[in-house]
Parts: structure tokens; C-alpha cells; sequence
């Protein structure tokens, strides 16, 4: 028999909010973290806007000498997993280390040290690159820092899957505890790339939006949308098994109740144009749930603002919901804080969370023209009601989707 999972600790460090607090009082206000881009010289770039990490000091969360071997993705996982145990009450001293696993992944690591680590090696010859360049960039560096840091010496995941990487590290989190590898996972996921490299990468693709209004780059679902914004931050929360926190009298925010994840096999960079992979992955995580896709009546979209993936997210609901789909609210965290990559999902699920604990549902921000074939209610204004439900989707580049559904914490 399966366990219970329950969210017991959450930390978030975002372009709208440093802690989960000032994060979700944003959200609620309909605050956006878009401006231009201050990390470099974005002058001769057609994209000049980012969601970047405003006033984040790492001497607030961790010894400066240990920040220094550590890059930003990993500061950003430190930073949020700090806040996440703390919340939690949890002691590590009163834990079996070896019941306490961390799962935090990273879409990319640090493109920022491969970008300073190369130009070492052009300029001045192998001898000077770095010698902690590769343990600092590497992407499972901020599961790895975290697991150390705080003593969690069980299973230490760290989960690629571009831009679904936050679902799915919280989702094998929760399988992990439901089976039995652990009795308390940290999990999420952590991004710092906007830097050159980054934002040059993703323009080629043709990916990112070069409106030049703050107020109009990042438009979710609507008929105007021109691409994604470039955010980024970090995502933690603390899953535990049930009668474990219990028996610790902890908190309980909310239950994981089910995840399922599928590939498209279908395109690099382009979801499956029929939304079937999607729809299956949303499909497995009700079924795991034990629940029926008409028992849904929330859902926190992958909803990124490009063309492609808003269609052929809405043709995945419509796929799975049917004639149900029209009921439901549908919302994009990315209108407020852009495209945290790999923490995407893992920032979007302690919205989750909170939208369940206080009954509200947040306003896909700037949604105003409907678009044709997108027709479903994507939140144009915010709304105050109960969430028994929360189902939120990631897709990410290779054809990678996950779904994970969370649950209003019933103590039975």
C-alpha cells in the first residue's frame, strides 16, 4: 500500500518576492517582476527584458565563504531550501539522516560559469580555468550543496527535464516518499541564466518575447502573446510522510495526491500539435489521485505565452476534459514572474499550495484579447473560492510533460 504525502515547508526566492510570503502577497496584488535587464549589456539584444531576482543578498542565507564555491542556481536552492526546513520545524538532529532525502533540479546549471570559464581558457590558456569550474556549474550542484549543507543524507536527486525539471523532481520526490525510499524529501527546483549566453540562446530559438512594455511581455493564453520572458529563482518545499509529521506535529499545508509524466516523441523544441502527451500525463496524475478528470476544477497551466505551447496546451485540456474543460479555471504564474526554466514548476506548485489554503485563485496578469481555438477561461480576473483541487502542468523541451495534483489536506 502507497503512503501519504503532505507539504509540511515551503521557500520560494522570485522575481516578485523573496520568501513565500512576499511571493504570494504579489501574486495576489497581480504584481509582475518584468524590467529591462540589468545582469549585462543588453543593448545589442532584440530581447531586453527579464524577471530577474531583485535584491537578493546571499550573506542573508549562508556564510560568504561557502556562497564563493557555489553559483547563483545553487545560492538561489540554498536560499529557499533554508526557508522551506525552517517552516517546517524540522531538526535534523531529532531525523534518521539516511530517511531524509533531496531532490532539487536544475534545467541547466551555470551557463554564467561557462561563459567566464571559457573565455579564461581562449584568453589565457587551459591552465586558468577555474579548478572548482566544474562542481560549481554542474546542474546537480544545488541538490548536491543543499543535501550537505543541512545533513540530508538520504536519496539526492537532481532531475533534467528542461523546463518540466520542477514537476518532475517534486514528483519523484513524492513517489519516493510514497513507496517508501523516505520519510522527508527537499525538493524543487533552482534557475540563474539570465546572462548572455542565455538570452542569446533562447532569441535564436525564437523563444523569447522582444516587446519592449513590461506590462504587455508575458501575455499567457492571449491573442497577443509573443513569446516567453526569461525569470528566475528558486522553488523548495518539504514533503513528508504523513503519520511522520504527524507524530511531529507539524504543519500541513496541503497532500500530494497524484503525478503522472509522459513524453510526446514527437519534436525537440515543439509540444505534440494534438496535445495528446500532455493530456496523458494530466490523465495518469487524476488516476493516480484516484479521482476523475470531472472532480478537476483547477488547473495552474504551463501556459508560457509562445504560440505553440498555449494552443497546444489548451488542445491537451480540451483532449482530456471534453466539454468539462469549459469549468474550469485556468491561470498562468508566468505572467507574473516569466519563465523560471527549470524552477518553473516548483514555483508554480507552492502557488498551488497557497491558492488551496486560502481559497484563491490568482489572475493570469495582463490576459485581455481572446485568441481563436482558445477559448477557456484563463483567469482574466482573479477569484475568490474553494480549491479542493489543484492540478499543475510543465512541458518541456524534448517532448518532457509532467502533471502533478495536489490536494485540500483532509485530517482522516
Amino acid at each position: 500500500m502507497s503512503r501519504r504525502v503532505v507539504v509540511t515547508g515551503m521557500g520560494a526566492i522570485t522575481p516578485i518576492g523573496l520568501g513565500v510570503e512576499e511571493f504570494w502577497k504579489s501574486v495576489k496584488a497581480g504584481k509582475t517582476g518584468f524590467a529591462e535587464i540589468t545582469r549585462f549589456d543588453a543593448g545589442a539584444y532584440k530581447c531586453r527584458l527579464a524577471a530577474e531576482v531583485k535584491d537578493f543578498d546571499v550573506k542573508n542565507y549562508m556564510d560568504a565563504k561557502d556562497a564563493r564555491r557555489m553559483e547563483l542556481f545553487s545560492q538561489y536552492a540554498m536560499a529557499a531550501a533554508k526557508e522551506a526546513i525552517e517552516d517546517a520545524g524540522l531538526d535534523m538532529k531529532k531525523e534518521d539522516p539516511y530517511r531524509a532525502g533531496t531532490a532539487i533540479g536544475c534545467g541547466i546549471g551555470s551557463m554564467q560559469a561557462m561563459e567566464r570559464e571559457h573565455a579564461r581558457l581562449t584568453e589565457k590558456g587551459p591552465g586558468r580555468v577555474g579548478p572548482l569550474f566544474v562542481p560549481m556549474m554542474i546542474s546537480n550542484m544545488a541538490a548536491g550543496n543543499v543535501s550537505i549543507h543541512f545533513g540530508l543524507k538520504g536519496k539526492s536527486l537532481n532531475v533534467v527535464t528542461a523546463c518540466a525539471t520542477g514537476t518532475n523532481t517534486i514528483g519523484e520526490a513524492y513517489r519516493a516518499i510514497q513507496y517508501g525510499d523516505a520519510d522527508i524529501m527537499v525538493s524543487g527546483g533552482t534557475e540563474g541564466c539570465i546572462c548572455p549566453l542565455g538570452i542569446a540562446g533562447f532569441l535564436s530559438l525564437t523563444a523569447l518575447s522582444t516587446e519592449t512594455d513590461p506590462a504587455k511581455c508575458s501575455l499567457p493564453f492571449d491573442k497577443n502573446r509573443s513569446g516567453f520572458v526569461m525569470g528566475e529563482g528558486a522553488g523548495i518545499v518539504v514533503l513528508e510522510e504523513l503519520e511522520h509529521a504527524r507524530a511531529r506535529g507539524a504543519k500541513i499545508y496541503a497532500e500530494v495526491a497524484g503525478y503522472g509524466c509522459t513524453s510526446d516523441a514527437y519534436h525537440i523544441t515543439s509540444p505534440a500539435e494534438d496535445g495528446s502527451g500532455a493530456a496523458k500525463a494530466m490523465e495518469y496524475a487524476i488516476a493516480d489521485a484516484g479521482l476523475t478528470p470531472n472532480d478537476i476544477t483547477y488547473i495552474n497551466a504551463h501556459g508560457t505565452a509562445t504560440h505553440h505551447n498555449d494552443l497546444f496546451e489548451t488542445r491537451a485540456i480540451k483532449l482530456l476534459f471534453g466539454e468539462h474543460a469549459k469549468e474550469l479555471k485556468i491561470n498562468s504564474t508566468k505572467s507574473m514572474i516569466g519563465h523560471l526554466l527549470g524552477a518553473a514548476g516548483a514555483v508554480e506548485f507552492v502557488t498551488c499550495v497557497k491558492e488551496i489554503e486560502e481559497g484563491f485563485i490568482h489572475a493570469t496578469a495582463g490576459y485581455t484579447t481572446p485568441d481563436e481555438e482558445l477559448d477557456l477561461d484563463y483567469c482574466k480576473e482573479a477569484a475568490e473560492m474553494e480549491v479542493p483541487y489543484a492540478l499543475s502542468n510543465s512541458l518541456g523541451f524534448g517532448g518532457h510533460n509532467a502533471s502533478i495534483l495536489l490536494k485540500k489536506y483532509d485530517n482522516q
